[in-house]
C-alpha cells in the first residue's frame, strides 16, 4: 500500500478518488493548486501523485507542478488526468516525465491497474537506490553464545517499539549490524536504513548532507534525513559529529522537521534515529565535545554490544559464516579449519574484535592453498600478539627451573585458565573440554586457587 497524493480543484472529484484509494487501502493526502500541492510534497514525499492538468484559480498549472516535481523528486511517479485530454496534452505530459495520461471521466479499474504500476515501479527504484548505497548489508546476527542471545534479546525487545537507541561497544564489534538488526526485524523493514558516518564527512558540509539544499541552479538536492523518511537513519560513531550540527539534530529529534539550505519551506520526515559510539560519551560532554541534552535525546534505550573476547564460543561459527561469505562475494575458497587452527583463533587476543577476525580468515583464503583444512601454520603471527608469544616463553623458562610437582601445578592453572577463558566462563563447556567432572573442576580450581579468570570472564555453570 502506498501514500498517494490527489491534486484536483474539483472537490468532489478529489474525494471520489480519495474514497476509493482508501478503500484499497492505501494512504491519501490532497491538494487543490499548487501552493496546497507543494506544502504536502515537503511536508513528506508521497509514494505517488494522481495530478489534473487544469487547476481553477492556482498560480500553476499541471504542467508546472509536474515539471517542478520532476526537477526535485524524480523518484516520484505522477499520473496526469483530464476533463480536456488530447493526444498534444498527452505527449507533453509524458515528455515532462508524467508516469501516464488518464483522460476523466475515467475508468475506475483502469486507475487501480495504473496506480498499482506506479507504485511497484517507485518499489523498485528504491530499491535499486537501496542497493547503491549498499543498504542491503548483512543484518544477521552470527553465534550462539550466552553474550549474543542476551543482546539479542535486548534488541528484539526495541524492535517493537520507535525509541531511539545508542548502542556502545568497541569498534569492530558490530554496532552497525545490532542496528541493522533492530531495522530488519521492525515494522520499518520495508524503508530505508541510511547510514551518517560521522567521521567521514567535513564538517563544513555536514549540515547540506543530512538536511540537503535547494538552488535555482540545482533544484532541490535531498538530504540524508529526507533518504531515510519512513525508515532508519543510523549515526554511526556519534561523537565525531561537529558541535554546530548537534544542534540541530537535537531540534530536528524534538519536531521532526528542519529546513534544507538555502530553503525556506519546512521540510518534516517520519525517521527513527539509532545512534553507535565506541568513546565514552559521558567523557566527551565534561571536555564539551558533546552536548548533554542531545546525549539524553539518543540515549533512550542504551545497549552494549559486547566484544569479541566476550563472546570467544562464536569464532567458530563466526569462521565457518566468514569463510561461506568471502566465496560467495569473492570466489575464496571454501575451506574449513582445522580443529588446532580453530582452538588456536579462540585463544588469541582480537583487539579489532570482528572486523579483525573477518579480515584474518580473508588473509588465509587469499594467500593460502585451493584445498585442504587450514592449519595453525597458515594463521597470522602477529594475531596472536607479540605479548602472549613473550608471556610463553618465559612460562616455558620458569617450568624448566621447577621441580616437576610445582611445574605441573603451574601448568595446570594456567592451562585451566585459558581454557576457562576460551569458554567465557562457562563451566560446563570447559570441563566437557578438558574431560573432568564439574564437581572435579570445580574441587581443583579451589585447589590451585582459580577464583577468576585473566580476561574477566565470568564463571558460569550454564547448560548448552
Amino acid at each position: 500500500m502506498g501514500n498517494i497524493l490527489v491534486v484536483d480543484d474539483e472537490a468532489d472529484i478529489r474525494e471520489l478518488i480519495a474514497d476509493i484509494l482508501r478503500d484499497e487501502g492505501h494512504e491519501v493526502r490532497l491538494g487543490w493548486d499548487g501552493d496546497s500541492a507543494f506544502a504536502e510534497i515537503n511536508a513528506a514525499a508521497p509514494d505517488l501523485i494522481i495530478l489534473d492538468i487544469w487547476l481553477k484559480d492556482s498560480k500553476m498549472d499541471g504542467i508546472d507542478i509536474l515539471k517542478q516535481t520532476k526537477r526535485d523528486n524524480p523518484a516520484i511517479p505522477v499520473i496526469i488526468i483530464s476533463g480536456h485530454g488530447n493526444i498534444e496534452i498527452a505527449v507533453a505530459a509524458v515528455k515532462q516525465g508524467a508516469y501516464d495520461f488518464i483522460e476523466k471521466p475515467f475508468n475506475i479499474d483502469q486507475l487501480l491497474v495504473v496506480i498499482a504500476r506506479g507504485l511497484e515501479a517507485s518499489r523498485l527504484r528504491r530499491e535499486n537506490e537501496t542497493l547503491r548505497r549498499g543498504d542491503m548489508a548483512p543484518s544477521e546476527m552470527i553465534g550462539d553464545s550466552a553474550v549474543l542471545r542476551t543482546l539479542k534479546s535486548q534488541l528484539d525487545k526495541v524492535t517493537r517499539s520507535n525509541s531511539r537507541v545508542m548502542l556502545s561497544g568497541p569498534s569492530g564489534a558490530g554496532k552497525e549490524v545490532a542496528a541493522r538488526y533492530i531495522h530488519a526485524h521492525s515494522e520499518r523493514a520495508h524503508a530505508p536504513f541510511v547510514t551518517v558516518n560521522s567521521a567521514s564527512i567535513a564538517p563544513e558540509r555536514m549540515e547540506e548532507v543530512l538536511f540537503g539544499s535547494e538552488s535555482e541552479a540545482r533544484g532541490h538536492q535531498p538530504g540524508l534525513f529526507e533518504r531515510a523518511h519512513g525508515g532508519v537513519l543510523f549515526f554511526d560513531e556519534v561523537a565525531d559529529m561537529p558541535a554546530g550540527t548537534q544542534s540541530k539534530i537535537l531540534r530536528v529529534l524534538v519536531d521532526q522537521s528542519f529546513q534544507r539550505a538555502g530553503g525556506s519551506d519546512t521540510v518534516r520526515v517520519d525517521v527513527r534515529v539509532i545512534s553507535a559510539t565506541s568513546r565514552n560519551l559521558p567523557s566527551e560532554i565534561a571536555k564539551g565535545a558533546f552536548r548533554e541534552d542531545l546525549f539524553h535525546r539518543l540515549n533512550v534505550v542504551p545497549i552494549e554490544v559486547p566484544s569479541l573476547e566476550a563472546r570467544r564460543d562464536d569464532i567458530e561459527l563466526l569462521c565457518a559464516h566468514f569463510v561461506r561469505l568471502l566465496n560467495a562475494e569473492q570466489g575464496l575458497p571454501a575451506r574449513e579449519f582445522s580443529p588446532e587452527a580453530q582452538t588456536q583463533l579462540q585463544l588469541m587476543p582480537w583487539p579489532g574484535n570482528i572486523r579483525q577476525l573477518r579480515n584474518t580468515i580473508e588473509r588465509i583464503l587469499i594467500l593460502g592453498p585451493e584445498s585442504g583444512p587450514i592449519s595453525v601454520r597458515e594463521l597470522p603471527k602477529d594475531s596472536a600478539g607479540a605479548d602472549e608469544g613473550d608471556s610463553r616463553m618465559r612460562l616455558g623458562l620458569e617450568l624448566t627451573s621447577m621441580p616437576l610437582r610445582e611445574a605441573r601445578e603451574v601448568f595446570e592453572r594456567e592451562y585451566l585458565i585459558t581454557q576457562i577463558n576460551r569458554f567465557n566462563g562457562n563451566i560446563s563447556r570447559t570441563s566437557t573440554f578438558v574431560g573432568m567432572e564439574r564437581s572435579a573442576l570445580h574441587r581443583k580450581m579451589k585447589s590451585l586457587n582459580i577464583g577468576s579468570v585473566s580476561q574477566g570472564a565470568e564463571l558460569t555453570g550454564e547448560q548448552d
